[in-house]
């Protein structure tokens, strides 16, 4: 047990702070599957701390790797300079992605990655000639992080109405979760593959698809509650941009490393973008960043159409490969390759998908949808009291069943790191059953 520490110049990120602060929920250290709370309990992780421990805690192989570089090199710059690791981060990073991808832009996490491959969309349009695209399409319910771009294109409401307008010429998709017809999912969902039509017959009607430069969705919106693409949606998404020149950017900040059993979502889905976005598991999160995965013939475009010597993408970060980032991320793309973590996760998925189905006889659960090592059980909202059914079981959860879960609304997302196994499955679903009969009943 350690002691509870002055909370009050905290300023915490996405948090009901006064809320919090009445309690804090506080966790002292971790290890594999468990963190350590500040009053020494055991806290099962259901949700791979933020979508993005993936190895599990406080893997040896990275904490060593981080060690080793922190005393051999703590900063070097990458404007007009380098270190070794920056290059072997991103010639490893390559190695994993799909075909076609391989050419790497580092930054500090999601947010960042965002708005870079939004930047790089719109620049390769210019370098190439064609000014004229400048729109950006989103979607309904996604997160792409906290950046002026990211939620410009994101399709959460809260996320931006405190910050007036964001960036102009930005449209949105409509979501595909449509529980109506799709409820109780198990993988992938039957309907609702027509909505990816909306891009075409809509908005490109709408705007002129000679103004769009890019597309962006996440393969699974995740921070929204777990919305799964139905059936060839991505790829039909992939066809329309292809058609009429488009940029797909896919967001995968949170499938990216293992989530669905393969390194990226466009792996499992066989649908490949022209840039990937990713971060959290990038590094095992062990130290802060991210990537923006480019086609290589928008990278040759820059290179090609910019003068010689020039810098061709007036754009960077201080910390953009930062060395123990690096060191992170190699040692992290090791672990998951030497102990066939994106293996192991796919082979268990089928027993997570099961054992979270059998929730479904509660009456208080509307939706359960699944894929890979992520599930969204959405409840159904309390007369009047929309959001809190979700909030006061993850409370339940932390204090009485010593299990971490995620809540969004009134729903509540699971995606434990990679090497949880069939005990640690029967416990996390148990524990949660039992939360959810006992807030119930109130």
């Amino acid at each position: 047990m350690i002691n509870s520490p002055t909370t009050e110049h905290l300023w915490m990120p996405f948090t009901a702070n006064r809320q919090f602060k009445s309690k804090p929920r506080l966790l002292s250290s971790a290890k594999g599957m468990y963190y350590q709370s500040a009053d020494g309990r055991e806290i099962l992780d259901g949700t791979a701390g933020l979508w993005c421990v993936n190895a599990g805690h406080n893997h040896p192989k990275i904490i060593e790797a981080i060690q080793k570089q922190a005393a051999t090199l703590d900063f070097a710059p990458t404007f007009q300079m380098a270190h070794p690791l920056a290059f072997q981060a991103a010639s490893k990073l390559a190695e994993m992605s799909p075909a076609g991808l391989d050419r790497v832009f580092f930054c500090n996490d999601g947010s960042e990655g965002v708005d870079t491959a939004l930047k790089i969309a719109l620049a390769y349009h210019r370098v190439r000639g064609d000014a004229g695209r400048f729109r950006l399409i989103g979607r309904e319910r996604a997160y792409h992080g906290v950046g002026f771009g990211g939620i410009a294109v994101g399709g959460i409401a809260g996320n931006r109405k405190q910050f007036g307008a964001a960036l102009a010429g930005v449209d949105h998709l409509p979501h595909p979760l449509n529980i109506s017809k799709n409820a109780f999912s198990k993988g992938l969902p039957e309907h609702g593959v027509e909505l990816a039509d909306v891009l075409e017959s809509r908005l490109l009607a709408l705007h002129d698809p000679t103004t769009v430069a890019a597309v962006i969705v996440e393969p699974i919106q995740g921070s929204t509650g777990v919305i799964i693409p139905p059936k060839s949606y991505l790829q039909k998404l992939r066809d329309i941009c292809t058609k009429y020149g488009i940029l797909l950017i896919f967001d995968e900040v949170i499938t990216g490393f293992g989530r669905l059993g393969s390194a990226f979502a466009a792996n499992y889905f066989g649908v490949i973008p022209d840039m990937i976005v990713c971060a959290k598991g990038l590094t095992n999160a062990a130290v802060p960043m991210g990537a923006v995965i480019v086609n290589t013939g928008i990278y040759d475009t820059f290179m090609e159409n910019s003068p010689k010597d020039a810098i061709e993408l007036f754009h960077g970060y201080t910390y953009s490969a930062h060395p123990l980032a690096c060191a992170a991320a190699i040692a992290a793309l090791d672990v998951y390759q030497e102990e066939q973590l994106f293996e192991r996760a796919a082979q268990i998925s089928t027993y997570f998908e099961a054992a979270a189905h059998q929730l479904r006889d509660l009456p208080t659960v509307k939706d359960i949808r699944n894929l890979g090592l992520v599930c969204g059980i959405e409840l159904l909202p309390q007369e009047g009291k929309s959001t809190t059914r979700a909030y006061d079981i993850f409370e339940k959860c932390f204090w009485e069943k010593n299990v971490l879960i995620r809540t969004t609304g009134d729903i509540i997302a699971l995606s434990p790191p990679l090497i949880i196994n069939k005990d640690q499955i029967d416990t996390l679903f148990s524990k949660l059953r039992d939360a959810i009969v006992e807030q119930a009943k109130g």
